[in-house]
């Protein structure tokens, strides 16, 4: 057991979920299982083992939107992404995502939307994926549908996110960049399911549940895995 090192914690659009969970003093854990909406998570695309990432350096071709590369280092804290609904749907904190839910990624560190259109990535040429939008806002290019095999998404399942608009689904098959982006790997969407669209959740902060005295459901209790 050890608990947050909130000194280390970035800024970031979701900053007061990071400050309420040093407060709580939340310590490691796995009892929950499921993965929520609320939720602070890195995920990994378990054939390449590298996290999704993002910063603030924009692509050179293309859309010239923001890069979103995979990353191998397991503690880099621009590779966190909170989950929230879109802009129809509103995703309740601490309630379970469900299979076939369509959610939003937001960059924790810089507040932009997983996107996709049909700009040509840079390395392979397929679907490229960017950040893109304000403070959290962006357009229904940020939308992405989760596909995973239970009722809702469980944190030890592969899943795959499919771009709502497109059709196509959030890959890496291993194109590395060099600078200044030296080694870190290229991810696009594909039209095809592969070994290479499988993503897990696993570093974050899981918000549960739970009851108030009032018998009424109370989202405010986050669960911190880092």
């Amino acid at each position: 057991m050890g608990h947050l090192n909130c000194a280390v914690l970035p800024l970031s659009l979701t900053k007061l979920l990071l400050f309420l969970s040093c407060m709580f003093g939340m310590s490691f854990g796995t009892e929950l299982s499921i993965v929520t909406c609320g939720s602070v998570v890195k995920l990994l695309n378990i054939k390449h083992n590298v996290r999704l990432h993002s910063h603030d350096v924009r692509y050179g071709s293309g859309s010239g939107q923001q890069s979103v590369t995979g990353v191998t280092a397991v503690e880099d804290s621009n590779s966190y992404w909170s989950i929230r609904g879109t802009s129809d749907t509103f995703c309740h904190r601490g309630t379970p995502v469900r299979c076939g839910q369509t959610i939003r990624l937001t960059h924790v560190n810089t507040g932009r939307n997983l996107h996709s259109h049909y700009f040509a990535s840079p390395l392979s040429s397929n679907q490229e994926v960017s950040a893109f939008g304000d403070e959290g806002e962006g357009d229904h290019l940020d939308e992405w549908t989760v596909h995973c095999g239970e009722s809702v998404w469980m944190r030890e399942e592969a899943v795959r996110f499919r771009h709502k608009a497109t059709d196509a689904l959030l890959s890496v098959t291993g194109e590395q960049y060099g600078r200044p982006i030296h080694g870190q790997r290229e991810v696009h969407a594909m039209s095809s399911p592969s070994q290479h669209s499988l993503w897990k959740a696993m570093e974050g902060i899981f918000m549960k549940p739970s009851e108030n005295p009032a018998g009424s459901r109370d989202y405010s209790h986050p669960h911190t895995e880092f």
